[in-house]
């Protein structure tokens, strides 16, 4: 599958915006029943991390999703928000778009990210297809926890070098 990582305009951040909330959304249907699964201000917020690039995930000619990705002077990168639009959910896209991320970052020494405890396609796909481990499960009795309560497994990938 061709896919294309092209930086996101200014002009399609909005869209950006509502296809992650809706895709957020769809993973968290029957876990969380708050309309709003990810906040506005927190994508925002992503959009502005040190080191952030706001990426298209682009097939043929259109957009189908779309990544934050934080890329460090260590080369120790980060996957801040990652998904594709639910219309096209299951179609084999997310693999071939982290494929294609870890190819644009060919120095990458680790990759990091989060995901909810209860999202089960995600702790599949970090797991099982792009070979992520879970190295810590954030709870409130978490040390180091700063999380309001929230529950979620942070991954780690480590690059061959």
């Amino acid at each position: 599958m061709n896919i294309e990582l092209v930086p996101t305009r200014d002009v399609e951040r909005e869209d950006f915006i509502v296809n992650l909330q809706a895709s957020f959304k769809k993973g968290a249907a029957g876990f969380c029943d708050d309309d709003e699964i990810i906040s506005r201000e927190d994508i925002l917020a992503s959009f502005d991390t040190d080191g952030a690039q706001v990426l298209n995930i682009v097939r043929a000619g259109k957009i189908v999703g779309g990544a934050v990705v934080v890329i460090r002077p260590d080369n120790r990168n980060e996957l801040l928000l990652f998904f594709v639009n639910v219309d096209l959910l299951g179609k084999d896209i997310g693999f071939a778009a982290w494929q294609a991320i870890e190819a644009r970052y060919p120095d990458t020494k680790v990759w990091e990210t989060a995901t909810p405890y209860f999202a089960k396609r995600n702790l599949h796909f970090y797991i099982n297809k792009c070979g992520f481990h879970a190295v810590e499960f954030y709870n409130p009795h978490h040390p180091a926890s700063d999380t309001g309560g929230d529950y979620f497994f942070r991954f780690e990938k480590v690059m061959k070098s």
